[in-house]
């Protein structure tokens, strides 16, 4: 079974969107949608000695609300390169994993990105990797799709040739199931099951950006990610036995 889910390339992510994608056998950029402002396009939070911190990248504003999330441009006329970066030293440098991942902390946040949406797609590439997540992936322009909420994603599942999309636990509210049935795609709804790890300052804070995950726990971040939650082949079975019902 071809299993398919998207998502809009938010900023550094939280660990529910990377279990989403690891159960997954296609995976489609949503950029191709309006920018959201005050949401996770570009803004995630860290944890930080005096509890979690919202970080975020400003953007040109002028007409934003008509232009789509491929094409907002970051604003680089305020200083938010340095500061970041410092607030993730002074917030992480004792992170067991910090000094692994320093090098790309460094270039990521210095480098000159044009789009927000370049700078996200390339971290959120980047974890995949170092998860060893690879499914096949589609940008949403590559694809002859119509429609809005529910229609659209059942227009890209016929497009791409799924048999099981992946809605997050918010698709309940849009999501056409009858519509879905209809056309032999079956859905699944992510509820993602928030594990907890080991976090610097005290108590341990949930929903944090994937970033916290890898800094503090390095190369057990994928067990942790996967851990209380479903598995692509469990999804499968699942599905199968609501078909034998």
């Amino acid at each position: 079974m071809n299993i398919l889910t998207a998502h809009q390339p938010v900023y550094m992510p939280w660990l529910g969107l990377f279990h989403k994608i690891a159960i997954s056998d296609t995976f489609v950029w949503f950029d191709d949608v309006q920018y959201q402002s005050k949401e996770w396009d570009n803004r995630n939070k860290i944890k930080t000695s005096h509890g979690p911190l919202w970080i975020s990248i400003p953007v040109k504003r002028k007409n934003h609300f008509d232009i789509k999330l491929r094409n907002i441009e970051i604003d680089y006329s305020q200083n938010w390169q340095k500061k970041i970066l410092k607030t993730i030293d002074l917030s992480y440098n004792k992170a067991k994993f910090y000094n692994k991942y320093k090098k790309f902390i460094e270039f990521f946040f210095s480098n000159n990105w044009k789009y927000l949406s370049e700078m996200n797609k390339y971290f959120i590439l980047w974890v995949m990797q170092e998860l060893r997540i690879k499914p096949k992936i589609i940008e949403m322009t590559k694809l002859k799709i119509d429609g809005k909420k529910s229609d659209l994603v059942l227009s890209m599942c016929k497009s791409v040739g799924c048999d099981i999309y992946v809605f997050g636990k918010e698709g309940k509210t849009y999501a056409e199931v009858a519509k879905f049935n209809k056309n032999k795609i079956n859905v699944f709804f992510q509820d993602y099951n928030h594990p907890s790890y080991s976090q610097l300052w005290g108590s341990f804070k949930s929903h944090m950006s994937i970033f916290d995950l890898l800094l503090n726990c390095g190369d057990e971040s994928y067990d942790i990610l996967m851990s209380g939650n479903l598995s692509k082949n469990e999804i499968i079975k699942l599905i199968n036995l609501n078909h034998e019902k």
